[in-house]
């Protein structure tokens, strides 16, 4: 399926020039006319844009995780990873949700998608996965150690809301569940765990 990207707040514009490509980050700059008539160099930052992936389990139960990796401590999040070149997202978040976890999904469906950072352009997009199923052994990068935690869904809203879980693109959605019982509602409905 083809999903519509989400665009950028301040979007790079075409006469931009790449003057960095670097591993994760690539900086673009341009001339941009001022408001006085004068000049002056603008930039922005590119990077590849990332899935996040919250399965459920057959019983109900969301599968969240805790990572560590190189020069970082360990944090407790939902799975996920970059987009590769030409994958789209969905395609990206079953891969992801293969690769961390060792599970498949009968369905995935796209929760959120947005551009979180004004002079980033990167689109993080947040899916949930039903008719979750072990498919095999995690299948990690050298760089990731990924333990797999279950929790239910008053459980995470509790994590997110003390911080204790870094889904920042969707923990405005968590948060307001913990003290608006519709919103509550309507997160009961959404990872409920029919495919």
């Amino acid at each position: 399926m083809h999903i519509q990207r989400p665009q950028s707040r301040q979007p790079i514009p075409p006469e931009a020039k790449r003057v960095f490509e670097g591993v994760l980050f690539d900086v673009y700059q341009w001339e941009q006319t001022m408001f006085d008539g004068s000049h002056a160099t603008f930039e922005r930052l590119t990077r590849p844009d990332t899935v996040g992936v919250i399965p459920v389990l057959p019983d109900g139960r969301l599968v969240i995780v805790k990572e560590e990796q190189p020069g970082a401590g360990s944090f407790v999040g939902i799975l996920g990873g970059r987009v590769e070149d030409g994958e789209e997202p969905d395609v990206a978040a079953l891969r992801e949700l293969r690769e961390e976890s060792g599970y498949d999904a009968q369905s995935i469906t796209l929760w959120d998608a947005q551009q979180p950072v004004a002079k980033l352009d990167w689109a993080v997009y947040t899916f949930i996965a039903k008719g979750v199923s072990r498919a095999g052994e995690q299948l990690l990068d050298a760089g990731e150690k990924v333990e797999l935690l279950t929790v239910s869904l008053d459980e995470l809203i509790e994590l997110v809301a003390q911080g204790a879980c870094s889904a920042r693109e969707v923990a405005p959605q968590f948060i307001e569940a913990k003290w608006n019982p519709a919103k509550r509602e309507e997160l009961q409905k959404l990872f409920a765990p029919t495919a």
